[in-house]
């Protein structure tokens, strides 16, 4: 038992996604991997041919794919096709570990789980399973599948067996860890809460970055001045908001001095755009397209308050991470997993309410400076308190050193 505790662990992490991309799950997998490998641990992360490497990754791929091809965000028939892919691919990534084997098997998403459910049982490897949210409710709210559609039971059930699968289970939120224990019947030892998280150091308030730096980039962005700016950084979809957060900024555009919203992220830009100048707001927002992971703390800085226009009632939130950690006041719709983070120092606004939504960034607006300010500092605290990749990696060594211990 002593060994289990000391020694550096073999780690295969199953994404079954394009990873690395701007976005999301690719972040919570870069982090906790990334700080994984930097206490010493052996990381292989098996995934989809599409995305970029990471320097301190290792990535496997499957071939004959071109790798400039992009993947859809969400569920797609292509994937499946992709999925089996990786798993043939899985014994080849074993292999390469010194010993011929993991120690541990990290999951992302369900079809990560699913593959990692099948060797975990023959190589007699514990199955980790990274939970950000029920697979049948993503799909409706990506509109892959409909509420009505016949396939929503049998896609359900093969949901709620993949969920009792693993022997341990991170959910993303508290109310996530109460979907797998109070729907899919998962024992409670095996979930625990693991809530996104973000590094400090890299988002940073305004006052910590150059002014000529903030100044060129403003610049770039032709950005006006003289207004407030509100920065929204995460994927443009209906399940995020995008349309309500437009509808928000119409009725904004009637304020003094009008707000201006600058949208960071993708895809479907030019939908978004082309219905932004139907709404009459092309002197209100700036859509910039997808911004990489590391030019996204400098964006952030010239914000005056975030947005956070999520609906989907199922999956994490953790755009606010950045949020938090740019020491920026925030407008959320109320949901239990934005009130997770932000406790009483969010701007809440009804759920899928846009009028609601433009009533909260009325009132981070026209919030006196040191009361921003004093809410931008405590989300700040709070996210270096508890919510930094080093934190996420002890409690994940942590869970896998009890795994280990039970199969020793």
């Amino acid at each position: 038992m002593r060994q289990h505790a000391t020694r550096s662990l073999r780690i295969l992490a199953i994404a079954p996604t394009g990873f690395f991309a701007d976005y999301g799950c690719h972040v919570r997998i870069r982090g906790q991997m990334g700080a994984l490998a930097a206490r010493g641990h052996h990381i292989r992360i098996v995934t989809y041919p599409s995305g970029r490497d990471v320097d301190e990754l290792t990535t496997l791929r499957p071939p004959f794919w071109p790798r400039g091809r992009t993947m859809p965000v969400g569920s797609s028939r292509r994937k499946l096709l992709l999925d089996a892919w990786l798993a043939a691919l899985l014994p080849v990534a074993a292999r390469r570990f010194p010993a011929g084997r993991p120690d541990i098997i990290h999951a992302y998403l369900h079809e990560g789980a699913l593959l990692g459910a099948l060797v975990s049982r023959a190589w007699r490897v514990p199955l980790v399973f990274d939970y950000q949210g029920s697979l049948s409710e993503e799909m409706m709210d990506h509109r892959f599948l409909s509420a009505s559609s016949p396939l929503l039971p049998s896609l359900r059930r093969l949901e709620r067996w993949i969920n009792r699968q693993p022997q341990a289970i991170l959910a993303s939120s508290a109310q996530a860890t109460r979907q797998l224990i109070d729907g899919s019947k998962v024992s409670p030892q095996r979930v625990s809460t693991l809530p996104d998280t973000v590094d400090p150091a890299q988002f940073r308030p305004r006052a910590e970055w150059p002014a000529e730096q903030l100044a060129a980039l403003r610049h770039r962005l032709d950005l006006p001045t003289g207004r407030p700016l509100l920065v929204y950084l995460g994927l443009l979809a209906p399940y995020q908001g995008t349309e309500l957060l437009l509808q928000a900024m119409q009725r904004l555009a009637r304020r003094d001095p009008a707000p201006h919203c600058l949208i960071m992220g993708f895809p479907d830009v030019d939908h978004y755009r082309k219905l932004a100048h139907e709404m009459g707001l092309d002197q209100h927002v700036t859509f910039t397209g997808a911004v990489s992971y590391e030019e996204a703390p400098l964006h952030l800085a010239l914000g005056d308050v975030a947005v956070a226009p999520k609906v989907s009632a199922t999956e994490g939130s953790g755009k606010l991470l950045p949020y938090m950690a740019a020491g920026l006041p925030i407008a959320a719709f109320d949901t239990p997993v934005h009130r997770e983070y932000l406790g009483n120092q969010g701007f809440y606004a009804r759920l899928g309410d846009a009028v609601s939504l433009a009533g909260a960034l009325e009132r981070a607006l026209s919030a006196n400076t040191e009361e921003k300010a004093r809410r931008g500092w405590l989300l700040r605290a709070r996210v270096i308190e508890r919510y930094t990749w080093q934190h996420a990696a002890q409690e994940i060594e942590d869970r896998y050193r009890s795994l280990m211990c039970e199969v020793a």
